[in-house]
């Protein structure tokens, strides 16, 4: 069963940065050379929680597909993602299992679903290809979204990230469960259900992906606690 896993790592210091930033081209040709992987992204991140279209650069991300766990953890201590976490002033990898896909990323469906058959917390993805005529619109939407998901009570990590600034756009969120991580998406008049009518009436996205996972494992430092007792896995 494939696995994929999501690094972020925080740096706080302008040589940090910069080094991030050059990571974003330097870090692809050996990534791609690890054995067992299928697909990966490197990405920056936006202000605040990461739904925002000021850039943040303290704050980058690895996402990547593996064959199976043993890889991505073999991943995980070795190479790219071992040099990340030394340099970062913090860092956390979240290991996660498809559930469930639709759509593309790159004109590929990156992730390959197996049963839910497994309780633990739940993440959901979002990754959106946006048309150019439709980001005025887009992004006057998002921010009040990025407010209500940090006010809901029982989101227990969000954060969003991108390949390109204000055009491609990856959102990221982990619920305690299915049930907690629907009662947002659905609420009925609710900003997520909102704009969700607008992407489909208006055309907004020119590709789309959404995926959900179990979160198999977490370790490491993220906003100052370990994200293992953060997310409770």
């Amino acid at each position: 069963m494939t696995v994929a896993t999501l690094t972020l790592a925080r740096f706080r210091r302008p040589p940090g940065r910069l080094w991030a930033f050059a990571q974003m081209g330097l870090a692809r040709w050996p990534l791609a050379r690890m054995p067992g992987l299928r697909f990966r992204k490197l990405m920056g991140s936006g202000a605040g929680a990461g739904f925002a279209p000021v850039p943040n650069t303290a704050v980058w991300a690895i996402l990547c597909v593996w064959d199976d766990r043993a890889s991505a953890e073999a991943a995980l201590g070795r190479g790219v993602h071992r040099r990340w976490a030394a340099r970062a002033d913090e860092c956390c990898h979240l290991l996660l299992r498809p559930t469930a896909v639709r759509g593309a990323w790159s004109g590929q469906t990156p992730f390959e679903p197996g049963p839910d058959d497994a309780g633990g917390p739940v993440a959901a993805l979002t990754r959106a290809a946006i048309r150019p005529g439709a980001l005025a619109r887009f992004w006057r939407r998002v921010p009040r979204l990025d407010r209500l998901i940090g006010a809901n009570g029982e989101v227990l990590m969000k954060v969003g990230v991108g390949e390109v600034p204000w055009l491609h756009q990856v959102t990221f969120s982990v619920w305690p469960d299915l049930a907690s991580m629907a009662r947002f998406a659905r609420a009925a008049g609710g900003p997520h259900a909102e704009v969700i009518r607008l992407v489909r009436a208006e055309g907004w996205f020119r590709e789309e992906l959404y995926a959900r996972f179990r979160v198999a494992d977490a370790r490491g430092i993220w906003e100052g606690r370990a994200i293992g007792d953060v997310l409770k896995c």
